[in-house]
């Protein structure tokens, strides 16, 4: 395939995507200039591999890419406590008790900058399933894909989130 052609091709199919791929980065690094520069790395890496594209979920493949640069960069950065957090929650947690949802909790007080500082307090492993899920509106399968995990631990991970994200709301509240 021509240099031209592919091209085209990454512009028609990886292009559209590129808010999605932001907004995923901007809420796992947490940091605008980073967010850009990921998205940035994560494009040319698109576009240099993008022979090995197989013509699938293009948005998956991409939003894979870019959680992978996310990962790199916070790990690079210093003071960085939360990439080692274990998926284990204790059972008694009291925000997995309550069957209120952080996200009726936030449409009800309308407090979007409340909802932003809870979601940035989430480690981001959790936090990728929220924005992946609830604001960029992909299926289980497709977070699956993108993050490498089975469909059951997005399933399990995405009702921590939703857990953590209730509690950090509850305190802030307070």
């Amino acid at each position: 395939m021509s240099r031209s052609a592919e091209a085209a091709r990454f512009e028609a199919l990886f292009v559209p995507h590129m808010d999605a791929a932001y907004d995923l980065a901007r809420w796992l690094t947490r940091d605008e200039a980073a967010a850009q520069d990921v998205v940035q790395e994560s494009y040319l890496r698109a576009f240099r591999f993008i022979a090995r594209f197989d013509g699938g979920n293009a948005r998956a493949w991409l939003l894979t890419i870019v959680r992978n640069q996310c990962y790199t960069w916070l790990k690079a950065s210093p003071g960085n406590r939360w990439l080692e957090i274990e998926d284990d929650v204790m059972a008694n947690e009291p925000a997995l008790i309550d069957a209120e949802t952080p996200e009726l909790a936030a449409i009800r007080d309308e407090d979007g900058a409340l909802l932003q500082t809870a979601l940035a307090a989430v480690p981001p492993i959790f936090r990728e399933v929220i924005v992946l899920r609830e604001l960029e509106n992909m299926t289980y399968k497709e977070i699956a894909v993108i993050t490498g995990a089975p469909l059951g631990t997005i399933m399990s991970r995405l009702a921590r989130a939703r857990a953590m994200l209730k509690r950090e709301l509850i305190g802030l509240r307070r």
